[in-house]
């Protein structure tokens, strides 16, 4: 053994570790479900994102909103996936989650939190039930294809699973 060797053994240094880093401000996820990848994102507790979106975009969205630290760190979401998934398997009728709408637009946040009074878990309603219930009816949809005026109520020329046949534009149900 030479001396820098010695003189390195009795240093008695511990193993080194990999540094750890502080949680981000917005932590976020992509989660695969039966009914299609999710993105998830919680800010200081709370649960501010659930979305189809695009991971760059909503990712964006969250760094000028809430912070511009945004990191994919799965951890903080272990409690949000495991009830998401619980609610999609029918173990689960509600959720036991804090939830922050600051993605949501007035309109949204308007609907969202008067939500549940119209619908839970294994029943539906309408477009029109729910404008109907915020005090809002022309934000329901018009006609069979129409979007109301309120802004953040859209739907869909073709509805999940239906296919329009570009030129007689008749809907057909799912094959």
């Amino acid at each position: 053994m030479t001396d820098l060797e010695s003189r390195l053994t009795r240093l008695n240094t511990p193993d080194p570790k990999p540094p750890v880093f502080p949680d981000a401000d917005v932590a976020y996820t992509l989660h695969d479900t039966p009914i299609g990848t999710m993105l998830l994102a919680v800010a200081y507790g709370k649960v501010v994102a659930s979305s189809f979106g695009d991971e760059e975009t909503i990712t964006a969205r969250l760094a000028r909103s809430v912070s511009p630290r945004v990191l994919r760190q799965p951890r903080p979401l272990d409690d949000v996936r495991r009830q998401l998934d619980e609610y999609l398997d029918g173990r689960r009728h509600t959720f036991d989650l804090d939830v922050d709408l600051v993605l949501a637009s007035p309109f949204q946040r308007l609907v969202l939190e008067d939500l549940p009074e119209h619908t839970s878990y294994g029943r539906t309603t309408t477009y029109g039930a729910v404008a109907v219930g915020i005090d809002k009816p022309k934000a329901a949809p018009r006609g069979r294809y129409g979007a109301g005026r309120e802004p953040g109520v859209r739907r869909p020329a073709v509805s999940s699973g239906d296919r329009r046949e570009r030129r007689t534009h008749r809907l057909r149900g799912r094959p």
